[in-house]
C-alpha cells in the first residue's frame, strides 16, 4: 500500500512538471485554401454566427523557401444575409497586440460583412512571445531602466530557433490581408484601422490602391510618430491645464496643472509609508493614462492620473504598482519591435528637452532600435507618399497617442481625396468607441456608404476632472487592505490550527477544505507587503515571491491539518508544497500563476502526506 501511495505522489510530480515545461504547439503548418468553417465570435450585442478559418502565408515573402505561417481569419456576415455592399476589414491597434478582438463588429454587420485577419507575430501559429523582456522588466528596479540586453536575447533566441524576424514587417501584413482579401472573393474592401493599425492601412493604400473601397483611420499615426514627441506632450498637458482653469473642482486644487504635473513628475516622493514608489513607473503610466479621456475600458485615464498628480503619496504608489502589474506583459514584445522597427531611426534619436514627463514612455518602448533585425520593406515606407484612396481620419482634440495635428499637418495633404473630422475632448481610440457610439456609428457608415463626411451628432464631451470613486488613492487604499487583510487572515488561520492541534490533537474535515486556499493567497499576499516594502525589484507574482511565500503557508498548514502526522511530515509537506509551488507558478502565466501555484502547493504537499504518514487523517 505504502508504494502505491508513493508511485501515486512521484507520478503526480511528473505530471505536473510535464505540464509546466510543455512547450506547446511546434508552429509548424501546411498549405491549403482558406476553408471557412461555421463558428461563434462575441460581440457587444452578444455572441453571432461567424465563419473561421486558417490563411497559409510564407513567413518571408522575400524568401523563396521560406516557412509556412498560419493566420486565422474570422468573417462574421453582414445580418441581411446580401452583403451587397463592400466589407469592413479591421486593423486594431498596438503594435504587439492581437487584430483578433474587436466587440464593435455589430455596429457595422446589419449591412457590411467585417473580417479580421490575425497578425502575423501574435495571432498565428508563431508567436514572438519574449520572456526575456517581460522578466527583465518585472524585476526591475524601474521600468525606465534600459531593456536593450533582453531585446537582444530575445532576438537572438528567435533567430536560433529559426524565425525569420524579417518577415514580420508591416508591409507583409498588409499582403497577409491582400490574400485573405483575394481569397475571400471581395473585388474591393472597406479598412477601418485604429493607432498602430493605421500605418498599416497607409501602406495597404499605397500596395494595393485597386483594392481598397475606402479607409477610416481612427486615431491617426503617420509615418515616423510611433516615437512621440515630448513637446507636443507638453502642449497637451497645457490644454489639459487650460480645461482644469476653467474646471471650478480642478481649479480649486491647482492654480497651474501643467505646473504642478511638471514638479511631481521631475520628483515624485521615494515611499508612500513603508512602501516604495518607482519613479520612472509613474511617469510612464502617467503618459498612457493621459492617452484617454474618461474611457471606462481604461481604467487609468486623464481623469485619474491628473487626480493621483494633485493627491498625494497613497495614488502615486497605486500608480507604481498598476504599472509594475501590468506594463510588462501588456503586449507581444518580439512582434512590436518587429512592427515598430519601421520607425527605427527616431527611436535611435531619442533625447528629451525636459519635458514635463520626460519621455519616459518613449524610453520604456524604445530599447531595441539597436539589435533588432530591420527588415528591408521598411525602407520605402518611413516618408509619407500620396494616395488617391477615399479616406476619413478621424482624431481626438487630447489624443497624446496621436495628436491630430500629425494627421492634419503631414497625412491629409497627400490625401486629395481625405478628410478630417476632429472631436473635441476626446483622446485616444478608446473614447471614439465608447463616449457616443451612435455618432460614431453614424460617422463611419455614412462614409462607407455614400462617400460622405457626417460628424453632426456628435456633441462636445467636457473633461470630467473627477475620477469618481475609481481613483489612485482609493485603488491604493483597496491593494493595502486586500492584501494585509489577507496575510493577517492566513497568520490568523496559521495560530488557529496550532492552538486547536494542541488543544484536540487534530482538526475536522471542514478545517481541511476550507484552510488551504485563504492560506496561499494570504502567504502570497503576505510575500508582497514584503517586496513592496523591502524588495521592490521584486515581481509580486513571480518566483522569488510566490513560492516560497505559498509554499510555506500552504505546506505548514497541511502538515497541521492532518490528524498526528510524523513529525518528518513538518519538513515533507512544506518541502512537497514548495515544489508544487514551483511547478505550479512555471505551467501558469501573469496574475493568474500564483493560483495555479496555490493548487499545485496544496496538491503536492497532500499527496506527500498521503505518501508517507503512515496514519492519514480519518
Amino acid at each position: 500500500m505504502r508504494i502505491a501511495k508513493i508511485a501515486a505522489f512521484v507520478v503526480a510530480v511528473g505530471v505536473l512538471a510535464a505540464v509546466a515545461v510543455w512547450p506547446g504547439p511546434s508552429g509548424t503548418v501546411q498549405a491549403g485554401p482558406l476553408t471557412m468553417s461555421e463558428c461563434e465570435y462575441r460581440t457587444e450585442a452578444g455572441t453571432v454566427a461567424a465563419e473561421c478559418g486558417t490563411l497559409v502565408v510564407p513567413e518571408n515573402r522575400r524568401d523563396p523557401s521560406s516557412d509556412l505561417i498560419g493566420l486565422p481569419v474570422v468573417r462574421i456576415p453582414a445580418a441581411s444575409g446580401a452583403a451587397s455592399r463592400e466589407p469592413i476589414f479591421r486593423l486594431g491597434g498596438g503594435p504587439g497586440n492581437t487584430n483578433l478582438k474587436f466587440p464593435q463588429a455589430s455596429r457595422f454587420t446589419d449591412t457590411h460583412d467585417v473580417v479580421l485577419v490575425g497578425y502575423r507575430g501574435i495571432d498565428g501559429s508563431r508567436r514572438l512571445d519574449c520572456p526575456e523582456v517581460t522578466g527583465y522588466l518585472q524585476t526591475s528596479d524601474d521600468l525606465s531602466a534600459e531593456v536593450s540586453l533582453p531585446f537582444k536575447a530575445c532576438a537572438d533566441r528567435l533567430t536560433k530557433d529559426g524565425v525569420d524576424l524579417t518577415g514580420y514587417s508591416p508591409a507583409q501584413r498588409v499582403d497577409d490581408i491582400e490574400a485573405a482579401r483575394t481569397a475571400l472573393g471581395y473585388p474591393r474592401i472597406n479598412l477601418l484601422s485604429s493607432s498602430a493599425g493605421t500605418r498599416t492601412a497607409q501602406i495597404y493604400s499605397w500596395r494595393h490602391p485597386a483594392s481598397i473601397f475606402r479607409s477610416a483611420m481612427l486615431s491617426v499615426n503617420p509615418p515616423g510618430h510611433m516615437v512621440w514627441d515630448a513637446g507636443i506632450t507638453d502642449n497637451q498637458i497645457r490644454r489639459y491645464g487650460e480645461l482644469c482653469a476653467a474646471d471650478t473642482g480642478c481649479a480649486a486644487r491647482t492654480g497651474d496643472l501643467a505646473a504642478s504635473m511638471r514638479a511631481v513628475a521631475a520628483d515624485p516622493p521615494a515611499r508612500w509609508g513603508p512602501f516604495a514608489i518607482k519613479p520612472g513607473n509613474v511617469r510612464i503610466v502617467s503618459m498612457f493614462g493621459m492617452h484617454h479621456n474618461g474611457a471606462a475600458s481604461a481604467p487609468v485615464n486623464a481623469p485619474t492620473v491628473i487626480d493621483a498628480y494633485l493627491s498625494g503619496p497613497g495614488a502615486l504608489w497605486a500608480m507604481s504598482v498598476l504599472a509594475d502589474l501590468q506594463m510588462p506583459g501588456t503586449i507581444v514584445w518580439g512582434e512590436f519591435a518587429s512592427f515598430a522597427m519601421i520607425d527605427a531611426p527616431g527611436g535611435r534619436a531619442l533625447s528629451d528637452p525636459g519635458s514635463i514627463l520626460r519621455g519616459a514612455a518613449t524610453q520604456f518602448l524604445w530599447g531595441f532600435p539597436d539589435v533588432w533585425p530591420d527588415s528591408p520593406d521598411n525602407a520605402e515606407y518611413r516618408t509619407v507618399r500620396e494616395s488617391a484612396v477615399e479616406t476619413l481620419l478621424v482624431s481626438g482634440s487630447v489624443d497624446f497617442s496621436t495628436p491630430a495635428e500629425l494627421a492634419t499637418r503631414e497625412l491629409l495633404p497627400a490625401l486629395p481625396n481625405g478628410h478630417q473630422v476632429i472631436l473635441p475632448e476626446l483622446g485616444h481610440t478608446a473614447d471614439f468607441w465608447e463616449h457616443q457610439p451612435d455618432a460614431g456609428k453614424q460617422l463611419l457608415l455614412t462614409f462607407y456608404d455614400a462617400g460622405r463626411v457626417d460628424s453632426s451628432a456628435f456633441t462636445t464631451r467636457p473633461v470630467n476632472f473627477d475620477p469618481g470613486a475609481l481613483n489612485m488613492s482609493t485603488i491604493a487604499a483597496v491593494l493595502i487592505g486586500v492584501v494585509a487583510g489577507g496575510a493577517l487572515l492566513a497568520l490568523a488561520i496559521l495560530a488557529a490550527l496550532v492552538w486547536r492541534v494542541r488543544r484536540t490533537g487534530g482538526v475536522g474535515l471542514w478545517w481541511r477544505l476550507l484552510t488551504p486556499l485563504p492560506l496561499g493567497l494570504g502567504g502570497w499576499f503576505l510575500g508582497a507587503l514584503v517586496a513592496w516594502t523591502l524588495a521592490p525589484s521584486l515581481f509580486v507574482a513571480g518566483g522569488p515571491v510566490v513560492v516560497p511565500a505559498v509554499g510555506l503557508t500552504v505546506g505548514l498548514g497541511a502538515y497541521l491539518t492532518w490528524n498526528r502526522p510524523p513529525r518528518t511530515g513538518l519538513i515533507i509537506a512544506p518541502a512537497a508544497s514548495l515544489l508544487g509551488a514551483l511547478l505550479g507558478l512555471l505551467a501558469g502565466s501573469g496574475l493568474t500563476a500564483p493560483l495555479i501555484a496555490i493548487l499545485g502547493a496544496v496538491a503536492l504537499a497532500n499527496l506527500a502526506l498521503l505518501a508517507f504518514n503512515p496514519r492519514p487523517a480519518a
